[in-house]
């Protein structure tokens, strides 16, 4: 096996839908991947594209985008280092919905569409988990609506601290270099000013510390109140 393909398998292991693959099954995925790199700011792939490959960020992280005609930014995800970012559409053998962005140098598993597929026909218990994923997908892009429509950007900010807190022991979220209130207001489809405030009530309030490295989690049962409101 060739050595940057080895590297793979960690990753690729953390997907629960391939969990199901035996060795001939790995074997043949093993060889249907490739190892792509991009420099920050580098589109990988534009709505409207079609898909030819299935992405699993190794390095770095990528941003999902939706881009208006004027250049209004509403940013749907961010994804790092051992997850997945085009499932369904690889699945649905449709083009892309969105345009994939690297935030900074990253590399991303690229496994050919076409051996996933013949996969999925060798392996019924993979289509299983595969509809289970994208049922979650699902319930989380409604999860999305909601809060867009329903909660205050504050509201907002806090899911946002709270998921990218986890379940960490330790209240500290590293704030990386491309993190920026700009970046941060896309996703909460709001501007940065806007942002700006809403971290400052927050740390008004005694829940969070900021500064330009880290953002601390000072109250988590209040900022899980202040997620609900």
């Amino acid at each position: 096996m060739p050595g940057d393909i080895s590297k793979a398998l960690p990753d690729l292991q953390k997907i629960p839908w391939l969990g199901v693959l035996d060795q001939s099954g790995w074997d043949d995925l093993l060889a249907a991947t490739h190892l792509h790199s991009y420099n920050p700011g580098e589109v990988i792939f534009l709505e409207g594209d079609l898909s030819s490959a299935f992405y699993v960020v190794h390095r770095g992280w990528v941003k999902v985008v939706k881009l208006s005609g004027e250049g209004r930014e509403q940013i749907l995800d961010f994804i790092g280092a051992g997850q997945p970012i085009n499932i369904a559409v690889v699945f649905a053998e449709q083009p892309y919905p969105a345009t994939l962005i690297a935030l900074e140098a990253c590399q991303l598993w690229a496994i050919d569409q076409a051996a996933l597929l013949a996969l999925l026909d060798r392996y019924p218990a993979m289509a299983r988990r595969v509809i289970q994923t994208l049922a979650g997908r699902l319930l989380h892009t409604i999860s999305l609506i909601e809060d867009l429509s329903l909660r205050s950007v504050t509201a907002r900010l806090a899911k946002i601290l709270l998921m990218q807190l986890g379940e960490s022991e330790q209240p500290v979220i590293a704030r990386r270099r491309w993190a920026t209130q700009a970046e941060i207001a896309a996703r909460l489809g709001t501007v940065p000013d806007v942002i700006n405030r809403a971290l400052r009530n927050l740390a008004d309030e005694g829940l969070i510390e900021v500064d330009r490295h880290q953002i601390v989690i000072l109250d988590r049962a209040d900022l899980e109140t202040k997620a609900q409101l």
